[in-house]
């Protein structure tokens, strides 16, 4: 298994060109085959998740290929209803295919998505939204089969704002007969994302970033060139980062209206930064401050995808620090590698007690998810001496060659690939 091996305490600095958002190029990707021809998506992240998703894409009939930072699909002889279990294990995203091939076949078979484990994630408000539309839903064991002759349109209300049911809910009803309307839909910058590509393909969609959003179903879909938005939670991991390490870092192409919550936070706990248009400078030159309480909760507020980041500023802070986490039950997975290297954290319930160290310590520990994973790279660039972090696949889901991206910054970060035995 590959690991990557840190050798601690050097100050981030330079400049860095933040890469296309995860999270909104795999719908993006889903929604691409409700439009017959050649879609190219453009600023796409290299990641494990968007090859398998390009795989499930195969599978169900496209010509899809990476070239650059571009995903070319070509969705002609798309003529698959059926994804793959073994595909399906490997992404929570795979379950973005179910409204969109719902419009485009009318039949849809498919299994419990896979993805971190991070706690209880239910798609029964996916399935709900769908039987809303007309669809009807079978489940038995794990596998679920969705079949609708037309989905007509519908007043879908969902009972959390739920970023995926309400992307799969919107793609469904693009090619519905008559208008949807999603109240309590998330608010996302990647909702806004995947309406803007839609309705460059033509779609009609309104609301997308407020709690309601409306959709007037049209009888095609046209294929389009589009650009991915900047990823905002990898710009917040690297604006923690270089805060942690005391370093000083430029972040390029980011959206600053996109990181509210996490410039708030940073600001309270002494860091500075800069904004000019898509250019962030994040500076920090003095141990971080403690913050009071931060409380997880869906855009705008401070989100998950951040939680385990910041622990590790708030374990290096002057004084003590809670987060509540709110969105999953089981994300304080990482708070035992955090302790084995130095940081003095208690867990009760779903609120992390932290009480600031002055220093952490390199040591061998386990990405348990994808963002505890990065998590334990900042601890790894803070703490003194070598840090090995294991299970790093995790991290290869959301972060493009994490290696290379702080090699710029002048980390001292080596992944280190097992030779097999001949």
């Amino acid at each position: 298994m590959e690991k990557l091996v840190i050798e601690g305490g050097k100050p981030l600095t330079g400049a860095i060109r933040i890469h296309g958002a995860k999270n909104a190029a795999l719908p993006i990707l889903a929604a691409s085959i409700m439009a017959e021809g050649t879609i190219t998506i453009q600023n796409v992240p290299v990641l494990s998740d968007i090859d398998v998703m390009l795989g499930i894409l195969r599978a169900l009939g496209c010509q899809a290929e990476l070239k650059g930072d571009a995903v070319i699909v070509n969705t002609k002889a798309v003529n698959q209803y059926h994804i793959p279990e073994s595909l399906m294990s490997q992404m929570r995203s795979s379950i973005f295919l179910m409204g969109p091939l719902l419009s485009r076949l009318g039949r849809v078979e498919l299994y419990q998505p896979g993805g971190c484990a991070i706690g209880e994630r239910k798609i029964d408000l996916h399935l709900r939204g769908l039987a809303a539309m007309g669809a009807c839903i079978e489940e038995s064991g794990n596998k679920i089969v969705c079949t609708a002759d037309e989905l007509e349109g519908a007043e879908v209300v969902l009972d959390y704002p739920s970023v995926g049911a309400t992307e799969n809910i919107m793609m469904a009803a693009v090619m519905a007969r008559g208008m949807t309307t999603i109240t309590n839909a998330a608010r996302e910058p990647e909702i806004q994302d995947l309406q803007n590509f839609l309705n460059t393909m033509g779609a009609k969609i309104i609301g997308a970033g407020t709690d309601t959003i409306t959709i007037e179903g049209v009888t095609e879909l046209l294929p389009c060139t589009y650009r991915i938005i900047p990823d905002r939670i990898v710009a917040g991991t690297l604006m923690i980062a270089a805060a942690a390490t005391r370093g000083n870092v430029t972040l390029e192409r980011a959206n600053p209206s996109h990181l509210t919550s996490a410039i708030h936070v940073l600001k309270r706990a002494g860091v500075q930064i800069t904004i000019n248009g898509d250019i962030m400078n994040i500076c920090a030159k003095a141990r971080p401050k403690a913050v009071g309480r931060i409380v997880t909760s869906p855009y705008p507020s401070f989100p998950t995808d951040l939680q385990s980041q910041i622990m590790v500023l708030l374990s290096l802070a002057d004084g003590p620090s809670v987060v509540r986490e709110t969105v999953f039950e089981g994300r304080f997975k990482h708070v035992d590698e955090l302790s084995r290297m130095g940081a003095d954290i208690r867990v009760d319930l779903n609120a992390a007690f932290i009480r600031g160290v002055s220093r952490l310590y390199g040591a061998t520990v386990e990405a348990t998810d994808l963002r505890a994973g990065a998590a334990l790279v900042i601890a790894g660039l803070a703490a003194q001496g070598t840090t090995i972090i294991e299970q790093i696949h995790h991290i290869d889901r959301g972060y493009d060659r994490i290696e290379q991206m702080l090699g710029t910054l002048g980390a001292n970060i080596e992944r280190i690939t097992p030779v097999r035995a001949e």
